[in-house]
C-alpha cells in the first residue's frame, strides 16, 4: 500500500458534511492541501468545518470553491486548475426519506453528478485517484448480511441513484482504466450528523428532555435494523481504499445489528431515563417503501486494507449524548477526532 507525500492534493466535494470535515480533519492531518466544493448561498453553510481555520497569520492547506454538481462546465474547469492528485465524490442530497419527495433533484445530483465528475476528469485527462461514496441503501430488500457480492435492490429514489453512481464508476474504471473505486458504507453517524437524521434526532431528543427542555420525540419505524458505526473511522476506510495498489470496492461496516428502538433505548439509558415515556409513534416519518435491514460484512476491507471498525453502536450512542449535552450547557466542545496540523484562514476561490 502506498503512502501519500506532503505535497499531494485532494478535491472534496460535500467537504462541508459529516463525512466530508472529517476527511478534511483527515488528509490535513496527512499533509494534504485541500480543495472543497460548496454551493453559492446567502449564507455560509461551513460550520462542520470552522475550526480548521485557527491562525490567520499561517497560510492555508484548505481551499473552498464555489460550484455545483449539475454544473459541468465549472466541474472541468476546478479540475482542470486544481489538477487533484486523488478525489472523494461525498456530495449528495442524502437524506433517504426526502428522496421520495424529491426524487428528481435526488437523481440529478445524487446520481448524475457523479458521472458529471467522472467524465470531467477523464475529458481533462487526469491521472486521478477516485472514491465514490456509495451507501448500503443499495442493498434495499436484499437480505444481510450484505457484502460486496450481494444483489443490489434499492427501495427509495435515494437508493436507485446511488446505485446509477455505483454502477457508472465501476463503468469508467472498466472502460478507460481509471483509478475508481466504491466505499460501499454502512449507516456511520457522529455528533456532526445532520439533525434531521433519525441517530441525531434521538440523541438531541435524549438530551434535552433529560435537561428539562422538552418532553417527548417522535419517530417512525422503530423495528428498522441498521449497522451504526463511527463517521470519523469511515472516513480512515475512504482514505484507505485510495492507497491500495489496485482499484476496488469496498463494505464500510460494523457486522452488528440494532434496531432504532434499540438506539433510543441505549441515548436515554444514557441519561437516566425509559425511553418508553417519551418516544412516540408518527406515521408522517415511514417511508413509502422500508428497508428492513441492513447488516454489512466488512471483511474484505480487513483483509485488504487492515480496516476495522472500533466503535459500536452502544458507545456510538454515548458519544452523541454527550456531545448534545456539551452543546445545550454551553460553546459545543470540539468533537475532532484528528489533530489538525497547519491550517489557518480561510480561501474562497470561484
Amino acid at each position: 500500500m502506498s503512502q501519500p507525500t506532503d505535497s499531494r492534493t485532494a478535491f472534496v466535494t460535500g467537504i462541508t458534511g459529516q463525512d466530508g470535515s472529517y476527511l478534511a480533519e483527515l488528509l490535513l492531518a496527512k499533509g494534504y492541501e485541500v480543495h472543497g466544493l460548496i454551493r453559492r448561498a446567502s449564507t455560509f453553510n461551513t460550520h462542520r468545518i470552522d475550526h480548521l481555520y485557527r491562525d490567520p497569520h499561517e497560510e492555508s492547506r484548505l481551499h473552498l470553491h464555489y460550484g455545483d454538481l449539475t454544473d459541468s462546465s465549472r466541474l472541468v474547469s476546478l479540475l482542470s486548475e486544481i489538477a487533484p492528485d486523488e478525489v472523494y465524490h461525498l456530495a449528495a442530497q442524502s437524506h433517504v426519506r426526502v428522496s421520495f419527495d424529491e426524487p428528481e433533484f435526488t437523481g440529478n445530483t445524487t446520481g448524475l453528478g457523479t458521472i458529471r465528475l467522472l467524465e470531467a476528469i477523464r475529458m481533462i485527462g487526469l491521472e486521478v485517484r477516485f472514491y465514490q461514496a456509495s451507501s448500503s441503501e443499495m442493498f434495499g430488500s436484499t437480505p444481510p448480511p450484505q457484502s460486496e457480492d450481494t444483489p443490489f435492490h434499492p427501495r427509495s429514489p435515494y437508493g436507485v441513484a446511488k446505485l446509477y453512481g455505483y454502477w457508472a464508476t465501476r463503468n469508467y474504471r472498466e472502460a478507460y482504466g481509471m483509478y475508481a473505486v466504491n466505499g460501499i458504507l454502512f449507516n456511520h453517524e457522529s455528533p456532526r450528523r445532520g439533525e434531521t437524521f433519525v441517530t441525531r434526532k434521538i440523541a438531541r431528543a435524549a438530551a434535552r428532555i433529560a435537561l428539562g427542555q422538552e418532553s417527548q420525540v417522535y419517530l417512525g419505524n422503530l423495528d428498522a435494523v441498521r449497522d451504526w458505526g463511527f463517521a470519523p473511522e469511515y472516513v480512515e476506510g475512504m482514505w484507505a481504499m485510495l492507497q491500495a495498489d489496485e482499484p476496488s470496492d469496498y463494505v464500510l461496516a460494523t457486522g452488528t445489528a440494532y434496531t432504532v428502538e434499540d438506539f433510543a433505548r441505549l441515548c436515554f439509558a444514557h441519561v437516566g431515563l425509559d425511553w418508553t415515556r417519551h418516544v412516540r409513534f408518527d406515521e408522517r416519518y415511514l417511508r413509502p417503501t422500508e428497508v428492513d435491514a441492513l447488516i454489512g460484512d466488512p471483511s474484505k476491507a480487513a483483509d485488504d486494507l487492515g480496516w476495522r471498525p472500533r466503535t459500536f453502536t452502544p458507545e456510538l450512542a454515548r458519544i452523541m449524548v454527550d456531545a448534545e449535552l456539551s452543546g445545550l450547557r454551553g460553546p459545543a466542545a470540539d468533537v475532532s477526532p484528528f489533530p489538525v496540523l497547519g491550517v489557518a484562514g480561510r480561501s474562497i476561490a470561484g
